[in-house]
């Protein structure tokens, strides 16, 4: 398990590859039938009260990350239109190798400082059954089982959490 330190910063338009990157290992890695466009993420990349995360090894924060350097994990948000002042958590996931050093729950809590600051109150999550640990480490970090929010055709849990 790698021992150096990781910072995650919102991405930029000029990380939308490696955002793009990311996100494609995701849906991979957990078989995910219905994916983001590239102008969904687009729209989340560039969106006023959306937003990529990403995590870079090695990285210090404000710094520019060297052009070999490639981003470990992403985590995405965007406004749920169908309710007021809530936003959905999207496609959280870092790479094996970097799993359980802490940057999964790092993303997390920039991504909810983000929502708090846009003046969301309330955020959503879907995920499925065979992702136990994804669930577990969301019940840790305060979300609550809710009911189906979305047509998710792969989602079998549906979780929510008050930022105020």
């Amino acid at each position: 398990m790698p021992s150096h330190p990781f910072t995650v910063r919102k991405a930029g338009n000029t990380e939308a590859a490696e955002a793009f990157r990311l996100i494609e290992e995701y849906c991979t890695e957990i078989d995910v039938v219905v994916r983001d466009s590239p102008a969904e993420l687009e729209h989340y990349l560039k969106g006023k009260q959306s937003g990529i995360w990403l995590a870079w090894p090695d990285a210090r924060a404000g710094a520019e990350v060297p052009q070999d350097t490639t981003a470990i994990g992403c985590i995405v948000l965007r406004p749920l239109p169908q309710f007021e002042k809530a936003c959905e958590i999207k496609r959280l996931y870092v790479q094996q190798l970097y799993r359980g050093v802490g940057i999964a729950k790092a993303m997390l809590l920039a991504l909810e400082e983000y929502a708090a600051a846009q003046g969301f109150e309330t955020l959503y999550l879907d995920t499925k059954q065979d992702l136990q640990a994804a669930v577990r480490f969301y019940e840790g970090s305060g979300y609550r089982h809710c009911e189906r929010y979305n047509d998710n055709p792969q989602a079998t849990i549906f979780m929510q959490k008050r930022l105020r």
